[in-house]
């Protein structure tokens, strides 16, 4: 712990005079325990058992994914843990952290801390400090730098905690709440409009034995039925046959040779990111022509436990190749959106999951792509729906880097509002 004085970079200016910040420990200034240890027989329906899976990034919990108690071990379990409104859980398990203020009770706990603040604490306040780097490096130096998979409660009540005046606690803790419920507000507008895609493709394409979609644009109602058809007639897929991984001389650093993307560069988004990225040798990255990516191509995991993962590429600014998780389709006879739009639809989707081979690593074959039949209108059609959802799709990419950046700007205030803590 930093003995440097508990005074943060970033005071509201009514509090620059109010001096250090008290340094106390969790423990001593709340009620902290967990729930039952134990494994109860659960039961069709009863009382919900919370874990730390069911503590949620956005501050809420999941009652829809839950087990369920009979009323005499939810009675047990609360003997010793019951969960009132207005206290804080705080993943264990598995999930660490997700701190959440309980909102209804009625529910027992399992893997999870239960903190109960006595009254010098504004739980708002703790929560966004049990949110930021202050606590995460307490728990990071307690592990010696390892990846966290469980937090013990004895270290959760040694936790040290900065604690000012409680209106500066208040305020504070009004200022972060406000940009939590800015972030929810984008998240609901985000997620209405991925819910407004699905919309679209659901009627813009046909359904599974059908050869019409439900809504047409006008200038093509007279054009027909769509053709059925062969994914391999209308593309090309290549991959990096027979190669099975890098040598650490085929790995360089970034600058001095092409990128090698792999299932973590494709975000939920369908779009790509090289933040982290493995890069190769020249050499290594020429020896395979086939497989050099260009702006308009579709990649496709093929293996992994992301398989059938998809993106579309637009946003190429360097030179980069697969590596032999992914296979490339690069369009021969259809449009070049309209192809990401159809393998990332259920209809390819479907016939992905059912035809993966199993085993220990779920793979999938270029044969097997190539054979996925797929429905195809004209090619006017075809780039029609492609304009119309792609506009949707910047609207929903838009939308993903506004929160992005909304939530660099809460942790770079969260940095400034706590105190810092030695690494």
């Amino acid at each position: 712990m930093s003995k440097d004085k508990l005074i943060p970079e970033l005071r509201f200016p009514d509090f620059e005079k109010d001096g250090e910040w008290d340094d106390k420990v969790l423990g001593e200034i709340c009620d902290v325990r967990d729930g039952t240890h134990d494994s109860p027989k659960y039961v069709s329906e009863g009382y919900p058992l919370i874990t730390s899976k069911n503590l949620l990034e956005n501050g809420e919990m999941d009652f829809d994914n839950v087990n369920y108690l009979s009323k005499d071990d939810y009675d047990k379990i609360n003997e010793r843990s019951k969960v009132d409104i207005n206290d804080i859980l705080f993943g264990m398990i598995g999930t660490i952290g997700n701190p959440v203020i309980v909102k209804r009770d009625g529910f027992a706990i399992k893997n999870v801390a239960l903190i109960k603040t006595k009254g010098e604490l504004n739980q708002e306040y703790l929560i966004q400090l049990m949110k930021s780097d202050y606590i995460d490096k307490q728990f990071q130096k307690a592990n010696a730098g390892g990846i966290l998979k469980f937090i013990a409660l004895g270290m959760i009540r040694k936790l040290n905690i900065p604690t000012p005046q409680p209106r500066e606690q208040q305020k504070i803790a009004s200022c972060l709440s406000s940009l939590d419920e800015l972030l929810a507000a984008h998240n609901e507008k985000l997620d209405a409009l991925k819910d407004h895609k699905k919309g679209l493709m659901q009627n813009l394409f046909p359904q599974e034995g059908e050869t019409l979609p439900k809504v047409r644009f006008p200038e093509f109602e007279g054009d027909g039925d769509w053709k059925k058809k062969e994914l391999g007639d209308l593309i090309t897929i290549k991959g990096r046959i027979g190669y099975r991984g890098y040598t650490k001389e085929d790995i360089v650093a970034k600058g001095e040779g092409a990128i090698s993307m792999s299932p973590s560069n494709i975000s939920a988004q369908g779009t790509l990111s090289f933040e982290k990225s493995t890069y190769i040798t020249w050499d290594k990255y020429y020896e395979s022509p086939e497989i050099m990516l260009e702006n308009g191509f579709t990649v496709l995991v093929k293996t992994g436990s992301t398989f059938g993962k998809v993106a579309f590429i637009t946003n190429l600014v360097e030179k980069a190749t697969i590596n032999p998780q992914l296979v490339v389709l690069k369009p021969k006879d259809i449009n070049n959106f309209f192809l990401y739009l159809i393998v990332s639809n259920n209809a390819v989707q479907t016939q992905i999951t059912a035809t993966v081979v199993g085993g220990a690593i779920p793979t999938l074959s270029q044969d097997s792509i190539s054979k996925f039949e797929v429905m195809i209108p004209k090619e006017k059609e075809q780039q029609k729906i492609a304009s119309c959802l792609a506009a949707v799709d910047e609207l929903i990419n838009a939308q993903a880097d506004k929160i992005e950046q909304l939530q660099q700007h809460k942790k770079g205030l969260m940095q400034g509002l706590f105190p810092k803590i030695e690494s």
